[in-house]
């Protein structure tokens, strides 16, 4: 097995805006306007004096559009010889215009765009629930009163994400494996919780994963909101380094069963310190693999699922077309509270009608018990990512965060291990609506009512190969867990 377990896919955009200066000359009274875009029209409405306009001037061929805009007094810009097109700022005088003008046939804004990216939390209903909803302490429902178990390459306990109400890490315990093999907890050694094991591993992938599980909300300068399922859960980090991941988890997973009641030891109050309700598993082997239940790695998720454990896989990054079986294999596994995350688009509106990520592994079309469980997003997910970090570095759309001496804490990162996490914090949204509940009762409040969005395989018996029973819906799965 090799490290496999993220994908990387960006957009970016800017927008350009140059200084004008011009008259208007005469327009024909009587000229027919060309029509403008909705935003264009929105801008004309309350625009005057010499304030500029940056506009895309549309006829039939580029000349025609250039010829109008010089006649206009307005500046040109660039041309798109091949649409037609010339990007041209004025006033709004100029503006109307250049409507006028022969052959211009339509007016567009420079509408300002952001980064695609976004946090994920819209569209799975997670952000509602924790704003709408409370669980059974009677506090908002964010995961509080939960600590969620991240097995991954580290993580910077001191990013803003990470912070709570009081300024203090709410990662409560750092573990750093040694290991080498085995399931054996005596190479798994503890670090301080202001060290970046993230770093030390030359990674930025758990960061970025526990950012996603458990991130603070955040609104980024650019407008951009960030923050995980459950920002109010307690982290428990287990570093395996980036090298060697996929060979030290076995000993993680061990150290939760031996260790989910009380993660931070017998004598520290669960008020501090909550037990390990959720593991989330962003990794796996290349071209997934056949279901082995004899393995270490099954007979541990369910013995922690006997123990009230959820363990969540993200079920890999081989597309597929449904003719082969691509699933990671430990996310097969058909013991109820073992789930695995197909990765989900929300085209970076929290849209709940989007698509199946290509990248996103198929199951075998004609074998259910290989389909993954359910959807989140994953695509262009916007988390918390140190710049120096290697991971983060192949993001393209870094984003400032909430302090001044946050620059580049944030970027956008693609893959199934993105939309594992979405997942991991909603269960510990979940748990604290619903302290009784079992492994089983989570996972069948989330797979009843996953809202069934359209694209991909056809659903067979409530779920499909490719995106499992749907997209998840936190504020359904509440209802479900309160219900008999």
């Amino acid at each position: 097995m090799r490290w496999r377990s993220v994908r990387w896919a960006t957009t970016f955009v800017a927008t350009l805006v140059v200084p004008l200066a011009g008259a208007v000359p005469a327009a024909n009274a009587q000229a027919p306007l060309a029509p403008v875009s909705d935003t264009l029209g929105r801008v004309l409405a309350t625009a005057s004096g010499p304030t500029p306009l940056t506009t895309l001037v549309h006829a039939a061929d580029a000349g025609t559009a250039a010829r109008a805009v010089q006649a206009a007094g307005m500046r040109e810009i660039t041309r798109f010889p091949r649409i037609g097109v010339v990007a041209a700022t004025g006033t709004a005088a100029q503006v109307a215009a250049v409507r006028k003008a022969a052959g211009v046939s339509y007016v567009e804004n420079n509408d300002p765009l952001v980064a695609f990216g976004s946090s994920g939390t819209t569209a799975t209903r997670s952000a509602e629930a924790r704003t709408t909803l409370t669980g059974a302490d009677g506090a908002p429902l964010d995961g509080r009163g939960v600590s969620v178990a991240i097995i991954d390459t580290g993580i910077d306990p001191t990013h803003p994400a990470f912070r709570g109400a009081d300024g203090s890490t709410r990662v409560v315990r750092n573990l750093k494996s040694l290991c080498l093999g085995g399931t054996t907890t005596s190479c798994i050694v503890d670090v301080p919780t202001s060290l970046d094991t993230d770093a030390t591993a030359l990674g930025g992938h758990g960061t970025h994963v526990a950012g996603i599980a458990a991130g603070a909300p955040y609104t980024l300068a650019g407008g951009s909101s960030v923050g995980g399922s459950a920002p109010g859960a307690k982290i428990v980090s287990i570093s395996t380094g980036l090298a060697i991941l996929v060979l030290g988890t076995d000993a993680a997973l061990n150290w939760v069963l031996e260790n989910h009641a009380a993660p931070c030891g017998a004598g520290v109050p669960a008020t501090v310190c909550p037990p390990i309700k959720v593991i989330n598993n962003s990794y796996g082997p290349s071209g997934g693999g056949e279901f082995d239940p004899q393995s270490a790695t099954v007979k541990l998720q369910r013995a922690l699922a006997a123990e009230g454990v959820v363990t969540v896989w993200a079920n890999g990054n081989d597309g597929g077309d449904g003719s082969a079986d691509l699933s990671n294999p430990p996310g097969k596994d058909p013991t109820p509270g073992v789930i695995s995350v197909a990765s989900y688009n929300d085209q970076g509106t929290g849209t709940r009608d989007g698509t199946v990520s290509d990248y996103s592994s198929r199951g075998l079309a004609t074998d259910p018990s290989t389909w993954p469980d359910v959807s989140a997003p994953g695509e262009n997910i916007l988390s918390a990512c140190r710049p120096y970090l290697v991971i983060c570095a192949t993001g393209l759309q870094p984003s400032n965060g909430p302090g001044p001496l946050d620059l580049g804490t944030y970027n956008v990162i693609s893959g199934t291990s993105m939309a594992a996490p979405q997942i991991t914090g909603i269960v510990a949204q979940l748990f604290q609506a619903r302290p009784g509940a079992t492994p089983g009762d989570i996972e069948t409040a989330i797979k009843s009512t996953a809202y069934k969005y359209r694209d991909g395989a056809p659903y067979e018996g409530g779920s499909s190969f490719d995106k499992g029973a749907g997209l998840v819906d936190t504020v359904a799965a509440v209802g479900a867990l309160a219900g008999p």
